[in-house]
Parts: structure tokens; sequence; C-alpha cells
């Protein structure tokens, strides 16, 4: 049985890594998708390729979700491709590391845009689609950094800290309208990033998780495919963490 049987799901940051794998979950239980990308051309275009050969419906849109009028763009063309939106996966996001003390203000500007304000872009245009439907199920990644903070982050922590508290209001406005909000936040999970982790940070990064081993991204997609999915239809204003224990209180 196929979870998300003609859902239409938009997935930013669609190209690589865990968004890519957002994408595959979500077309192999059913969804058409809607593959954004905003420098990975190659990526979402073999992405888009895979999906067809699959017999998948999907789209692939060039899109800097950080404007709003690229995020507007972006969800003007799923509407247009399928006529309906049912599900927005915010996933697009950088980093700019550095000490708070010699943080430059515009790399403080770049992940805030890229992190917190696509999420604002995107979510205000597709919510107006899901209202005319009657129906959406709106999933944002945050991360672990997001719920205890990191060195070296501080911009990084506030974008996904800020995803938490915007996700929550969005849930309570529309919670009587059949569209629910949540957000799951990641811990290490086995992308190109942490591969780039020479052995010592990544025995140090292991030390902190109670299971001892990164995740994968398919821990998260399976995840974004059942909040997706009409068997989450009672959950809604979620902080759902996928990091192997890192977090808990």
């Amino acid at each position: 049985m196929q979870f998300l049987a003609n859902k239409v799901c938009v997935v930013t940051g669609a190209a690589r890594g865990i968004g890519r794998q957002i994408a595959l979950t979500l077309a192999e239980q059913g969804g058409s998708v809607v593959i954004n990308y905003n420098a990975s051309r190659d990526a979402a275009d073999a992405l888009g390729d895979e999906l067809q050969q699959k017999g998948v419906q999907s789209l692939v849109v060039q899109a800097n979700v950080s404007q709003m009028g690229d995020a507007k763009k972006l969800i003007d063309a799923a509407v247009e491709k399928f006529s309906k939106l049912d599900v927005l996966v915010n996933n697009a996001g950088i980093t700019r590391d550095g000490l708070l003390a010699i943080m430059k203000p515009e790399d403080w500007q770049a992940v805030i845009d890229t992190n917190l304000s696509s999420v604002f872009y995107t979510t205000k245009f597709a919510s107006k689609a899901m209202l005319r439907n009657k129906f959406g199920r709106i999933i944002n990644i945050s991360s672990v950094v997001g719920l205890m903070g990191n060195a070296g982050q501080a911009n990084y922590a506030a974008s996904k800290a800020g995803i938490i508290g915007f996700t929550k209001s969005v849930a309570r406005e529309f919670a009587q309208r059949n569209i629910t909000a949540n957000v799951i936040c990641p811990g290490f999970i086995d992308t190109d990033m942490t591969r780039q982790l020479n052995e010592a940070q990544v025995n140090a990064a292991q030390a902190q998780i109670p299971m001892k081993r990164f995740g994968s991204p398919l821990d998260v997609s399976n995840l974004v495919a059942y909040l997706a999915s009409d068997l989450a239809g009672y959950v809604t204003g979620q902080t759902i963490a996928v990091d192997g224990g890192m977090s808990m209180a």
C-alpha cells in the first residue's frame, strides 16, 4: 500500500543529501514530487530523470527560496503542473559557521534568509493552495542544533530554532483547516557533509550519541513520509528529533 498516492509533494533543497532521499521516499509512497534546487542543477536533473524512469510524475524547478519571488515561482509551478499541492517539505539550508565575535553580518543574514525566511515564504504561498484543497501537510526540517545550540553556529542555531517556533504558530493557525505542520530535527546523519569529518571528529560526535552511530537519510525520510500521510492526521505542532537520542533531556 502506498500512503501518498495522488499526493503532490514539494521538497526544497531536494538535489542532494537528506532532501534527495526525502524526494525518493515520497515518490516510493506514491507521491508526485516537485524537486527544488538552487545551484545543483545536474544533481536535480539526475534525480528527476530517476523518478521519471520509475514512472513517477515529477517536476524540477530552480528557485532560490531565500528570495520571496523565487519561492512564489516554485509554488506556482507546482500548482500549475499538478493543479494542487498537498505536501510541503522545507529542507533547504546552508551553514556559514564562525564564532560569534568574528561572525560577519552577511554570514548571519545569509543563513537566516536561506534557512528561516525561506520557510516563511514557501509556507505562505503553499498554504493558499492547501486551504483551497482543504488538505495540507507542512513538514519543516530543523536540526538538533536548534534544540541544543552549538558553539560556532549561532546563526544556524537561531535559524533552526526559529523554524520550531514558526511551525508551532502555523500549526495553531491551520489546526481546524485539515492542515498540519510539524518539525523534524535531524542529528548527525550520514551525508556528504558528515563524510568530510575526520576520524577524531566522528569519534567525538558519536560519543554524544547514545546509539553511538550516525543516522541515515532514510531515517529522516521515513518520518517525513509518515507525517505527510493520512496516518498522521492527528499529529500537528510537534518537534521530533531523529538523532539517536543525542538531544534527549
